[in-house]
């Protein structure tokens, strides 16, 4: 079993996708993917695919939409008689348990590779990191679970996935710009603070890429893009780490230059 819910959802068994194309069968096998390798117990499921209406006919159905995806297990398996759709999709007391096999479940090879990362990223050991979480994130093909109609317990899931990769995202650039590597961000950055205008970290990573690059007046001005977009937006002024990092460009503070130091950077914005 191969499970990829890190974009488009893919389960795949020996090469076949078990992915219905009925809406609710494919929320029931996207949250048993989310949770692979453990029980999703029956509410859970229920909450899933129904909400709040959940009709007295749900346990019965449920249990279709189960005999729905063993069936296409079942098809994939035709050519292994040594293991049965019952083994991959285990009944468990309460609830319901999809078996993957260790290294073929993309979120959880993500965060695998997210917390060596951040390890590395602690340690001091840069381009480790950088190379860690760059590979991390290359796992993504899109949003999590972009082509499924979630509900709201897989909303949650997804909503915490997206909030590591974020994370992630930004981890990386930082390792990036202890490396030197400010002019590789630049289209980077570009991109991400207009898609996320709010984001102050991402911003002062765009101004500090900037900065390096020797355009000081471009890493001014997307300080006052922010501090516009803050004000028109939430009334709200930039934090004091952005407004220090500000004051620290229109001085030209050496802390804020590429040395062996990484911690410099900090001490200035601090």
């Amino acid at each position: 079993m191969e499970v990829n819910v890190l974009g488009p959802l893919a389960v795949e068994e020996q090469g076949a996708s078990i992915v219905p194309s009925a809406r609710k069968p494919r929320q029931v096998l996207a949250l048993l993917a989310l949770h692979a390798d453990k029980v999703v117990t029956v509410p859970m499921l229920m909450e899933e695919v129904w909400g709040d209406d959940v009709p007295r006919s749900a346990a019965t159905t449920l249990q279709t939409y189960i005999l729905q995806l063993r069936r296409l297990i079942s098809a994939a398996l035709a050519g292994d008689p040594g293991r049965q759709a019952k083994d991959v999709l285990v009944t468990q007391h309460g609830g319901y348990l999809l078996e993957v096999r260790p290294g073929r479940n993309d979120a959880e090879e993500f965060h695998r590779l997210a917390a060596a990362g951040r390890h590395a990223f602690d340690a001091g050991q840069d381009r480790r990191a950088s190379e860690l979480l760059g590979r991390g994130l290359d796992l993504w093909r899109g949003p999590a679970l972009v082509d499924v109609p979630v509900g709201r317990v897989a909303e949650l899931e997804v909503l915490g996935l997206e909030e590591t990769r974020r994370g992630v995202l930004e981890r990386r650039i930082e390792a990036d710009l202890r490396l030197g590597r400010h002019r590789e961000l630049l289209g980077e950055l570009r991109v991400l603070t207009t898609r996320f205008p709010l984001d102050e970290n991402l911003c002062m990573q765009q101004m500090l890429a900037l900065y390096r690059s020797g355009n000081a007046w471009r890493a001014l001005e997307a300080f006052h893009a922010l501090r516009r977009t803050l004000n028109r937006d939430l009334g709200l002024e930039p934090s004091m780490r952005v407004q220090r990092l500000q004051q620290a460009i229109l001085r030209g503070d050496p802390g804020l230059d590429v040395g062996p130091d990484a911690s410099s950077f900090d001490r200035v914005v601090a």
